[in-house]
């Protein structure tokens, strides 16, 4: 991994801890341990965006999470998330979702949030990986899944993530982060064939909800309705983040060699497998659908 790229990193790690305060391109600089001139040059080129207009949108889908989440007034949420006063803020989140924050909070509907990628892992994404061989446990239980509808953005021909986002592109997870879950979190499915449509993908990326919701679809996504169905959730122990593809293919290599008989049951192919985000200190989630042999 380059030196430039790490130091890109460093700055959006440092945006992000210090999202609520003052950032100013010193800071950033000394972070990423190059010249202002430079950090800024650098940080453009990796994320495609200049540091403040990242901390802007950043900062933007922050507030309109604890808009849709908490009972709070519009005047704090901008506050609170570093705007100097609230027109600039009202202004700045209509440009960027094209409402105002506080019809928004009144009701919430699907925006386009912006995903802070880090540069680091997109680098790590496009390299091959051989499996950890620091794995020690895979922790499994049981999971009862209701009856619900899951609001999908299918891809072409996609059977994994890095596919898909060459297919789809990455920011339609931030429109399903903006979206409320039962499971409190986007997810990423393996689709059975009944629930494809002909010339899409196996793989998508959606999210879960209940079958009463009326919220609005945004375009493009489809509705899917799921039968209440039995999980074994498969997690694995936590691991650095920049070991995530590691950790993927190593729980994916217990999983294969798991016999559900062993609990008198056996995997429901009819039900999608479903992936959750990669998160170090939680450790990499799947979960896999089994009924009664």
């Amino acid at each position: 991994m380059t030196d430039k790229t790490l130091a890109v990193q460093r700055m959006q790690d440092y945006i992000e801890c210090h999202l609520t305060g003052g950032i100013t391109l010193a800071d950033l600089a000394s972070a990423a341990q190059f010249s202002p001139w430079y950090a800024a040059r650098i940080f453009k080129e990796l994320t495609g965006l200049a540091p403040a207009e990242y901390i802007r949108r950043l900062r933007l889908s922050k507030s309109a999470l604890r808009l849709r989440d908490e009972t709070c007034k519009v005047i704090d949420a901008a506050f609170d998330l570093g705007f100097s006063s609230v027109d600039g803020y009202q202004r700045a989140f209509r440009r960027e979702f094209g409402c105002n924050p506080k019809e928004y909070a009144l009701r919430p509907v699907p925006l386009p949030l912006f995903t802070a990628y880090g540069v680091k892992f997109r680098e790590l994404g496009k390299k091959e990986h051989r499996t950890m061989d620091n794995l020690k446990s895979v922790f499994i239980q049981i999971v009862e899944k209701p009856a619900r509808k899951v609001i999908v953005k299918r891809g072409v021909k996609a059977a994994d993530y890095f596919a898909y986002c060459q297919e789809v592109g990455c920011d339609v997870w931030g429109m399903l982060t903006s979206m409320k879950s039962l499971c409190g979190e986007p997810v990423c499915l393996w689709l059975p064939e009944q629930y494809r449509k002909p010339g899409t993908s196996a793989y998508v990326q959606g999210v879960e909800v209940p079958v009463d919701d009326d919220s609005p679809i945004p375009e493009g996504f489809d509705e899917i309705d799921l039968p209440a169905a039995t999980y074994l959730l498969f997690q694995s122990e936590p691991f650095a983040e920049e070991d995530y593809c590691q950790a993927i293919e190593s729980l994916q290599a217990a999983m294969g060699k798991y016999a559900p008989a062993a609990i008198g049951c056996q995997w429901d192919d009819e039900n999608p497998r479903i992936q959750l985000e990669p998160i170090g200190a939680r450790g990499y989630i799947e979960l896999r659908a089994v009924k009664k042999a």
